[in-house]
């Protein structure tokens, strides 16, 4: 691969780490476009250099994938919290509901 190869998909997959990170349960795929954007921004920028080649694209890539890491991660630790929210908020029905049932049965 050379580098404006490299450099192109790093800027793909970093815009996609920046843009998908706040959709739900696609805050995991943005995370690993995002970590993958990193990677290959390295690798473009470090082609670019051996090839005498701008490196504009790889940076951009870089910049983008470092910041749909950061979004990506805190996305997928929101999705996660909501997650555990909404399972604590369903067990806590089930016994506020048994609850009920004790006291009706208690006072009829």
């Amino acid at each position: 691969m050379n580098a404006k190869v490299c450099s192109i998909v790093a800027l793909v997959c970093g815009v996609i780490g920046v843009v998908f990170a706040w959709w739900g349960y696609i805050a995991y795929f943005a995370f690993v476009c995002a970590v993958v954007g990193i990677v290959f921004g390295a690798m473009g920028m470090k082609k670019a250099k051996e090839e005498n080649a701008p490196k504009g694209l790889a940076v951009a890539g870089l910049i983008c994938g470092i910041v749909g890491t950061v979004l990506g991660f805190i996305g997928v630790l929101c999705v996660s919290c909501a997650l555990c929210i909404g399972a604590t908020a369903v067990n806590n029905s089930a016994d506020l509901s048994s609850s009920l049932n004790q006291l009706s049965s208690l006072l009829s």
